[in-house]
C-alpha cells in the first residue's frame, strides 16, 4: 500500500484516501499522498521495463491499491515520435512529439479515467460520471462499459459533433447543458453532493489527475531515462501540466533520474487563456468567457490554473496563445511535417511552440517534448471549412494532365 492519503495544497491538512476533493478547512484542492520509501524499496527501472506497456506499469506511483479494481484498456505508453521534419522547419535542435491521440479512445483522458473508474470501484460506486469537453466523456463512457457500471456524462450543449457521437457509442446516460464547461461543472458538483456517484472530475478528482503523471514518466522512460529540456503542454484546467511536472520530479526524488530542471510551458487558445494571460502580466488568474474553436481547452475558470502559473514561474517556463486561425495552421502544420492528425487542442501547442520559437523564448538548442493529447478525427467539423476543396476530373488522363498544367505553379489544391 503506497497510498497513505490525501493533503490539501494550500494549508497542508491530511485527510484519510476517501472520495473527497476539497478541503474543509480553507476550501483547497487535495492530492493524493505516497509514502515514498515504500516505494523506493518496490519499484525500480528495470522491473519497470519488464511490464506491460501500458500506464499500469507504473502502478506504485498511482493511488489504487487492489489490482482486482484495475479498469484497463491498454491505455498508456504511446510512441515518443522524434520529429525532425517540423523540428527543421521551426529551427529546433531535437523535437518529440509524445502522441498521446493513439489511446483506446483517441486522447490522453484515458489516462486519468483509467484511474479514476479503477478508484471508484474499490470505493464501492456503482455509478460514474463526469463534467467533460469532450474527450472526457468518450473515455469515462468507455471505462464503464467495460467495467459495466452505470454512467451519466454532462457536456455543453454546443460540444463538437464528433466527440458527442463517439461518446454516444458507448451507450452512456448523455445529457447536454446550456452553456460552459464551467456552468456544467457547477451542475455536476451539486449531483455529486445529491447522489452517491462517483464522478471522476470532481469527488474523485484527486485520484483521476494523478493519472496524468505517467505522461512525464514515459517520456522519461523513452529519453532513456533522462528528463527533456522543456516540455509544451496545452492547459484546460491546468492540471495536465501540474501532474507531468509532478511525474518528473517524483522521479528525481527516487533516484531514477539525475535531475528533472524541464521548463514547462503552457499552451492556450487565445479566445480562452486566463493562465497564458496571468503569466504575460505578472497578475493572478481572472476567469474568463471563453470564446474559441477550441472547445477542449476552453475553460475560463481553471481549477489548478494557479498552480499551473506557479510552475511556469518556478522552472523559468512560459505561456503563449494562439488565434483560432492559428490553430488550424497548426494542425496542419503537424500533419504535412509528420503525418500526425491531430485536433484543435494540438494545434494550440503546435502554434503555440511555433510562435515562441520564432519569439527567442524557447531556446532552439533545446530537447523540447510537445504534448499532443486528441486525435484529430474527434473535431472534423471545426477544420472542415478552413481547407480547399479537391478538384473533379473525369476519369480520363488527359483531363488529369491539363490539371496538373493548371495547378503546377501552386503548392497545395
Amino acid at each position: 500500500m503506497t497510498l497513505t492519503g490525501l493533503r490539501c495544497r494550500n494549508c497542508g491538512k491530511r485527510y484519510p484516501a476517501e472520495a473527497l476533493s476539497i478541503c474543509e478547512e480553507c476550501f483547497g484542492p487535495l492530492e493524493a499522498e505516497y509514502d515514498y520509501e515504500v516505494i523506493k524499496d518496490s519499484i525500480s527501472v528495470e522491473k519497470i521495463q519488464k511490464r506491460a506497456p501500458t500506464l499500469w506499469r507504473y502502478r506504485e506511483l498511482l493511488p489504487v491499491s487492489a489490482s482486482s479494481c484495475i479498469v484497463d484498456l491498454h491505455a498508456g505508453f504511446t510512441p515518443l515520435h522524434r520529429a525532425d521534419n517540423l523540428a527543421e522547419e521551426l529551427g529546433i535542435r531535437e523535437l518529440y512529439i509524445k502522441n498521446d491521440s493513439v489511446n483506446p479512445t483517441f486522447s490522453f483522458k484515458d489516462r486519468v479515467v483509467s484511474v479514476a473508474v479503477s478508484k471508484a470501484i474499490e470505493f464501492g460506486f456503482d455509478t460514474v460520471g463526469c463534467a467533460s469537453t469532450g474527450n472526457l466523456a468518450s473515455s469515462v463512457a468507455a471505462h464503464a462499459a467495460k467495467a459495466r457500471l452505470k454512467c451519466y456524462i454532462f457536456i455543453p450543449a454546443n460540444l463538437n459533433l464528433g466527440k458527442v457521437v463517439q461518446t454516444l457509442a458507448y451507450s452512456p446516460r448523455l445529457v447536454s447543458v446550456e452553456g460552459n464547461y464551467d456552468d456544467v461543472n457547477r451542475l455536476c458538483t451539486e449531483i455529486a453532493g445529491y447522489y452517491n456517484w462517483g464522478f471522476v472530475n470532481i469527488n474523485l478528482r484527486p485520484y483521476y489527475a494523478e493519472g496524468s503523471k505517467t505522461l512525464g514518466y514515459e517520456v522519461v522512460e523513452q529519453l532513456g531515462w533522462e528528463a527533456p529540456d522543456r516540455a509544451v503542454v496545452p492547459v484546460a484546467s491546468g492540471s495536465l501540466l501540474t501532474k507531468v511536472y509532478k511525474g518528473l520530479k517524483e522521479l528525481e526524488m527516487l533516484g531514477m533520474i539525475e535531475q528533472a530542471d524541464t521548463r514547462m510551458t503552457a499552451a492556450q487558445s487565445e479566445g480562452c487563456s486566463p493562465v497564458t494571460t496571468a503569466f504575460r502580466t505578472g497578475s493572478a488568474i481572472k476567469p474568463v468567457k471563453p470564446k474559441t474553436i477550441e472547445k477542449s481547452l476552453a475553460i475560463g475558470n481553471p481549477a489548478d490554473g494557479s498552480y499551473a502559473l506557479k510552475i511556469i514561474r518556478e522552472t523559468d517556463g512560459t505561456a503563449g496563445a494562439a488565434s483560432d486561425e492559428e490553430i488550424i495552421e497548426g494542425i496542419k502544420l503537424l500533419a504535412r511535417t509528420e503525418g500526425i492528425f491531430t485536433e484543435t487542442a494540438g494545434g494550440v501547442v503546435i502554434a503555440t511552440l511555433k510562435k515562441l520559437v520564432e519569439e527567442g523564448e524557447i531556446d532552439r538548442d533545446e530537447r523540447v517534448v510537445a504534448y499532443i493529447t486528441g486525435n484529430g478525427l474527434k473535431t472534423q467539423d471545426v477544420l472542415h471549412s478552413y481547407l480547399q476543396e479537391p478538384p473533379v476530373i473525369k476519369a480520363d488522363l488527359e483531363e488529369f494532365r491539363k490539371l496538373i498544367e493548371q495547378k503546377k505553379e501552386v503548392v497545395v489544391w
